[in-house]
């Protein structure tokens, strides 16, 4: 009869933030001589059929344990297609598993990083006659692991057409593509959120490997007002290339970015524009994003939320059909609005209120405390 042993192997895998132990199960098939010749003889025929059935569900259990280690190893090359983890808070931590979006979608997402680079190319397909294979792969930069998801590959004929544009000959966004082509030259571009490389490509022979450097990192803000955390909604960034002291182009390549977005972009000096709420709240930023890591930026404003309210009496109802002006002590018209009771982000500092309903005109001084929410009261006396 066959015995199945249960054995654990210890497998000690180094991680960029040190050492981790694993314990792998593995099933193995023993013989062994558990009945002498005379007692098999002895047996009853319920027991020899009972022997029989075991011996086949160990064949089965045998024949299905490599399935299930493939399917689930540790330290298999195909890369994770699960969300960023949102876990990393420091600015040195390493891409998270998952893939990277560009930020024309919601970018959520990170990639992995595969340990080995001999794991990263697909296997090589086969090639027909006058075709050539084109295995790409990327990396952080020339050092660097290779990245693992979230990659756009586009293969275009090497020559334009009469207006001037390159025909597109090929798509994937698999890390590490191998795609099959008519022997010749191409240009091939490779995006990663709003990193891009481009290469000139001259396929001969029957396979060519082509390795892109792609230096980038991942960015996620969020914002508060002291310890606590602004909700998602009510605060976006965008974010500009350059210290937002240089001057040059000052549009955004990324805009109305909401918390806990993730966006990639070149390594490199960036400036963030937070804006929370729609009236005068902003704060600007100069970040430095390194490549193969997430950046992570907190912008703290100085700021609270208030309501306003035209009242017969201190605590009364709201009247409803009011203009609302909220104006700087020098006469700055930083807010306008309509309403009974409207709700109004203001930076610390002091205000006037003005109030119109009717045809008539009232109005007060406050002054905002950063974190204090709350009510301001206009009397209609």
């Amino acid at each position: 009869m066959k015995i199945l042993r249960l054995r654990y192997h210890s497998v000690e895998a180094v991680t960029n933030k040190g050492s981790v132990r694993l314990e792998i199960a593995s099933i193995s098939a023993e013989n062994n001589r558990v009945m002498t010749r005379a007692s098999a003889t002895a047996a009853p025929r319920g027991w020899v059929r009972l022997a029989r059935v075991l011996l086949a569900v160990a064949a089965m259990l045998l024949a299905a344990v490599p399935l299930t280690h493939a399917q689930n190893s540790l330290f298999s090359a195909t890369p994770s297609t699960g969300l960023i983890s949102p876990m990393p808070p420091s600015r040195s931590d390493i891409f998270g598993p998952g893939n990277l979006s560009a930020p024309a979608t919601p970018p959520v997402q990170m990639p992995s990083q595969v340990p080995n680079s001999t794991n990263t190319t697909a296997s090589i397909p086969v090639i027909p006659a006058g075709q050539v294979a084109l295995a790409l792969s990327a990396r952080f930069g020339k050092d660097a692991l290779p990245i693992g998801g979230g990659l756009t590959w586009r293969v275009y004929g090497a020559k334009a057409d009469v207006n001037g544009n390159f025909k597109l000959v090929k798509e994937d966004k698999s890390p590490t593509p191998t795609v099959v082509l008519p022997a010749g030259s191409y240009i091939v571009h490779v995006g990663f959120g709003l990193a891009t490389a481009v290469k000139p490509v001259d396929l001969r022979g029957s396979t060519v490997h082509e390795e892109f450097e792609l230096p980038a990192g991942g960015l996620r803000i969020e914002g508060k007002v002291g310890d606590a955390r602004i909700p998602t909604g009510q605060i976006s960034f965008d974010v500009y290339k350059g210290s937002q002291f240089e001057a040059g182009d000052r549009r955004p390549i990324a805009e109305h970015i909401m918390t806990s977005d993730v966006i990639v972009v070149p390594e490199g000096t960036y400036y963030i524009v937070s804006n929370y709420g729609d009236a005068n709240s902003v704060v600007r930023s100069d970040i430095r994003v390194q490549s193969g890591k997430l950046t992570d930026i907190t912008v703290t404003h100085r700021a609270a939320a208030i309501t306003l309210k035209l009242v017969g009496d201190r605590g009364g109802e709201a009247l409803a059909n009011t203009a609302w002006s909220v104006l700087t002590p020098g006469g700055d018209v930083i807010k306008e609005s309509i309403g009974a009771f409207p709700r109004v982000i203001l930076a610390e500092g002091e205000y006037r209120a003005i109030a119109r309903n009717e045809g008539k005109v009232y109005e007060r001084e406050f002054k905002v405390v950063t974190g204090v929410d709350g009510d301001v009261e206009v009397l209609a006396r």
